[in-house]
């Protein structure tokens, strides 16, 4: 339990600095080696800036409009798995990955973060 806990606590440690990092960079990495996928949105359960994201889907109903994969990573390794690999195809640093993390898979882009991928929807959806 106790492993547990400190695996939890320094996820968030490092999803904060990965966030801020990104924001301090200011950019999206992109890979033109990556092969086509759907949407893919990874979270992870209490994340703020997660809830965030949520919320804004909710609000403008984005999955009546957009088809898109959710996964969690704080507690499903697969899920967890597959965000260190899509990252990875980004360029994404192991250190610079955090959530929320949305890989859209027609644009072959990587999305750090709650304001950038909010935006991704906006534009995407003219809102």
């Amino acid at each position: 339990m106790k492993k547990k806990i400190l695996f939890l606590i320094l996820l968030g440690i490092f999803v904060i600095a990965a966030g801020g990092f990104y924001f301090l960079r200011g950019n999206k990495k992109t890979s033109s080696n990556s092969t086509p996928s759907t949407i893919i949105l990874f979270y992870g359960i209490g994340c703020p800036h997660c809830a965030k994201v949520e919320e804004f889907m909710k609000e403008n109903r984005i999955k009546e409009k957009i088809a898109l994969e959710e996964k969690e990573v704080y507690f499903n390794k697969e899920n967890t798995k597959k965000l260190m690999e899509v990252a990875k195809k980004c360029g994404f640093k192991e250190n610079e990955i955090g959530v929320p993390f949305l890989w859209d898979g027609e644009g072959q882009k990587c999305i750090l973060g709650d304001e950038p991928i909010i935006n991704f929807f906006r534009g995407k959806l003219n809102l």
